[in-house]
């Protein structure tokens, strides 16, 4: 009997796993792996706890046969091959930085002891480095990106298996921790939990009405899939097929949903291309841009992330935050905004807090968020671009329906009066701070930095 070893990492799933597939081709059975990496678990203690609920889900579909080691991928992924005589360990391709390095280091390993590493597909529905120009050159602005990316396609979903025979040899591992769920939606872990959260978007009518709805942080219009496709719950592939087949298939709203899609593709492909952006500026344009640091600075960011700048919209986004381990995309860039143009500090700061708290913390999408927010990164708007955070909650959440269910102290403002608590007289009367700073003054101080920069 040969056995064949298959090592989960950002793939906790069955269906539509072409690693798995290729896990069974190359052996009678298999022995299905987690390495519970402590460099990993030291950082995000919410991701940490969604990603063993997601492991536990996992373990119950693979009836037990999961097993679990705790160490340096280095040492235990190749002692786990050596104890069962397996040939060959099955992965899906990372594109990380950090991930590519420790497979690369894995591979030699496995090497030595004449076995082998197989990356089969990647957490994309195409591979980072597989969409480039003509000239074979990676794309460096998203809307020519997102073009070829569309034309280039993907392959359908891959066949489930009909049987999977898992390893039954006795092999010890370890028991999951036993951790609190992560709050919120995207506290449901596991393959099962995403799927019928997909399936009930479609059912809703969510997908068609998706273009309109979007931005509004008040309704639950969007699809919370970015936490499932964080830990391969769900592929990419599997939404592109279903929404093809899908009676919105053809709306502006599930064209909205894949252009959404290409961004998460493009900023993969980016950090691909460029590993150096993910805590570095992608454009030096802005290399003599000056930041604020300082006992005072650290006051002023302690008080943006626990969501006490005195500004209601931002408030409320970083307690969501807080309180789910996820955010509204739109409040992404006003909490990302707020923080690089009115405080003034260098996008790092807020990046590497938002990858700590968020369930759906992923290094390119998150970093390059930033830096589109910051002006250092691929978008080609300007620094000189600064999202007003009483316009930006106007506009998003009229009805002030958002900013209430998270910030209580304003919850007696009725209407869009609580996004300006400081025109009422009892704005203030349960405890609310005041603005930490003046937006229209801190957003002429970002301009002039800028103008400064330049020169």
């Amino acid at each position: 009997m040969t056995v064949s070893v298959l090592w989960f990492r950002r793939d906790l799933r069955v269906s539509d796993h072409p690693a798995l597939l290729a896990a069974l081709d190359s052996g009678t059975s298999v022995l299905p792996v987690f390495v519970l990496d402590p460099r990993l678990l030291e950082t995000g203690q919410p991701r940490s706890r969604r990603l063993i609920t997601s492991l536990r889900a996992l373990a119950d579909s693979l009836d037990g046969h999961l097993v679990v080691r705790t160490g340096n991928p280095v040492d235990v992924i190749p002692q786990v091959a050596r104890e069962v005589g397996a040939e060959s360990v099955h992965v899906t391709r990372e594109t990380t930085p950090f991930g590519r390095t420790r497979d690369a280091a894995v591979e030699v390993a496995l090497q030595s002891e004449g076995r082998r590493l197989v990356a089969t597909g990647t957490p994309y529905a195409a591979g980072p480095g597989l969409v480039v120009t003509q000239s074979g050159a990676p794309y460096r602005v998203f809307t020519p990106f997102a073009r070829a990316w569309r034309a280039h396609g993907s392959p359908p979903p891959a066949a489930p298996p009909l049987r999977i025979p898992w390893f039954d040899g006795d092999v010890g591992g370890l028991a999951l921790p036993a951790v609190a769920a992560a709050g919120g939606p995207g506290g449901i872990a596991g393959e099962a939990a995403a799927r019928t959260r997909w399936l009930d978007f479609l059912a809703e009518g969510r997908l068609g009405r998706y273009a309109e709805d979007r931005d509004r942080p008040d309704l639950d219009a969007t699809s919370r899939m970015s936490v499932p496709l964080k830990y391969g719950e769900i592929h990419p592939r599997t939404l592109l097929a279903d929404i093809a087949s899908h009676p919105d298939g053809r709306t502006g709203g599930a064209a909205t949903f894949v252009t959404e899609l290409a961004w998460r593709e493009f900023y993969a492909d980016v950090l691909w291309h460029r590993p150096e952006s993910a805590w570095e500026d992608l454009r030096p344009d802005l290399g003599r841009m000056s930041y604020d640091d300082g006992p005072e600075t650290d006051r002023l960011v302690a008080a943006w992330r626990e969501g006490r700048t005195g500004y209601p919209i931002v408030d409320a986004g970083m307690r969501q935050l807080l309180g789910e381990g996820w955010m509204h995309n739109r409040l992404r860039m006003i909490t990302a905004s707020f923080l690089t143009k009115d405080l003034h500090v260098w996008w790092p700061v807020g990046a590497r807090y938002f990858l700590d708290q968020l369930l759906d913390g992923d290094i390119a999408s998150n970093s390059h968020g930033w830096q589109w927010v910051a002006g250092t990164g691929t978008d080609a708007a300007p620094y000189f671009r600064v999202l007003n955070p009483l316009r930006q909650a106007h506009r998003f959440d009229p009805e002030g329906d958002y900013v209430r269910r998270w910030v209580p102290e304003l919850g007696h403002l009725a209407g869009p009066a609580v996004h300006e608590p400081w025109d009422h007289p009892n704005g203030y009367a349960h405890g609310y701070p005041g603005r930490v700073v003046d937006h229209d003054a801190e957003r002429r101080e970002a301009l002039a930095r800028y103008e400064l920069s330049r020169r």
